[in-house]
């Protein structure tokens, strides 16, 4: 039996119910005002239905339109549901958008990356500074203007972040060029053109001298696993990463051995470096074990690592300038002050102090000698007073170069 076609006053005016147009066309009113459209259509002997929109977003004549071209795909023989997602999927892959570049050029350069890197360190200045404005744009849609006006808030107020987000995102237009994709590979460099001069001074992460880390080092007393860390940080110079990474199984005796991808700027199996462990240094190994996990030296309750803010935390809550990085600089002032000789300081600090060449016929790295300087600035730290003790060797200072044989 024919049903009577509708209207767009019916449609406007229908209380709530089902109504239908024909050829499996049908109007779902809920209320006066609010409805859906749907398609009743037969695909390989089985029943299909198949929502077509809001009324509020489509209209009757639209609606007939689109049942046409589904009932057209559903005689062909294809199912109009999937092949509407299969279009879907299709329109989304050819717009190509940055955000989707972006995380694929990510995926592509984590197994080159640090562990920092992996963990989204690499990624923090698009993810927060850059997709967040442009990451919903197609790839060949970007151009320096874009750019420009993306970064353009923060060019000068955080300059280091601003040129990191910058360079990271010239690696993704690369890759997307990789991709096959229409990109302006000069957008970025033309982009910071137009961005002008930061006119920045480099900041040096601020420190305390090293007449005051005594002081400070008493302060940290609670016992806490961020005090122990912070205290490790303090006494044996390195970074943050290498302590926050730091495994039990990684010490044998006196020497506490850092992995090479731990340790900033070196790659390679022969970079890996060796911490002379000095009396103190292992009181605060023995003091954290109860607290440990995983194998984690310094772990958070969950026997995971301490984030990286969990020692900045305890000196921003003190209200200091100071950062846990800074007492690299402490010491190595120490150390200079004191009369240790430059290529041990830079040594003792994880610093490359010498060229390939150098360093091919170099065969040691002057553990005990390290040993006898960080003995020092440990019983400094932990007394308030410098006193030299002949029985450890700490000034046999000058590097001995061994000939290869």
């Amino acid at each position: 039996m024919a049903r009577e076609k509708l209207s767009a006053v019916h449609v406007r005016q229908s209380p709530a119910g089902k109504y239908g147009d024909g050829a499996g066309l049908w109007l779902l009113k809920t209320s006066k005002d609010t409805g859906s459209w749907m398609l009743r259509v037969a695909v390989a002997g089985k029943l299909r239905h198949m929502g077509l929109g809001s009324i509020s977003d489509v209209t009757l004549a639209e609606a007939r339109l689109s049942a046409a071209k589904w009932r057209a795909m559903a005689r062909a023989g294809k199912d109009p549901i999937k092949e509407r997602e299969r279009e879907r999927r299709e329109a989304t892959r050819s717009l190509h958008l940055l955000e989707e570049v972006a995380l694929d050029a990510f995926e592509a350069r984590k197994p080159g990356l640090r562990k920092e890197g992996q963990a989204g360190r690499w990624f923090g200045p698009l993810e927060n500074y850059v997709l967040p404005k442009i990451g919903k744009m197609p790839v060949a849609e970007i151009d320096q203007i874009v750019i420009r006006d993306a970064l353009k808030p923060i060019w000068k107020s955080r300059a280091a972040t601003s040129e990191k987000a910058l360079q990271r995102l010239a690696i993704v237009m690369k890759h997307a060029a990789a991709l096959g994709y229409d990109v302006d590979l000069q957008a970025c460099a033309k982009a910071k053109l137009l961005l002008g001069a930061q006119g920045h001074e480099v900041q040096h992460i601020p420190s305390l001298h090293w007449s005051d880390v005594p002081t400070f080092y008493a302060s940290l007393d609670d016992g806490s696993i961020s005090h122990l860390a912070l205290r490790f940080v303090i006494l044996t110079g390195l970074r943050s990463t290498p302590v926050r990474m730091a495994r039990l199984k990684d010490i044998d005796g006196d020497v506490l051995t850092i992995p090479a991808e731990l340790m900033k700027g070196q790659k390679g199996k022969t970079a890996e470096f060796r911490v002379p462990l000095t009396a103190g240094m292992h009181a605060l190994i023995e003091r954290a074990k109860p607290l440990t996990r995983n194998g984690l030296i310094f772990s958070n309750p969950r026997g995971k690592a301490l984030s990286d803010m969990a020692l900045s935390r305890i000196m921003v809550r003190r209200e200091m300038e100071a950062r846990p990085h800074g007492f690299r600089s402490s010491l190595r002032v120490f150390l200079a002050e004191k009369g240790c000789p430059r290529d041990i300081a830079e040594m003792i600090l994880a610093h490359n102090v010498m060229g390939k060449v150098e360093a091919s016929y170099m065969r040691s790295d002057l553990l005990d000698i390290r040993r006898g300087w960080m003995d020092r600035w440990a019983r400094f730290v932990t007394t308030g007073k410098d006193e030299v003790r002949e029985d450890v060797p700490a000034t046999a200072g000058v590097i001995q170069l061994q000939a290869a044989s």
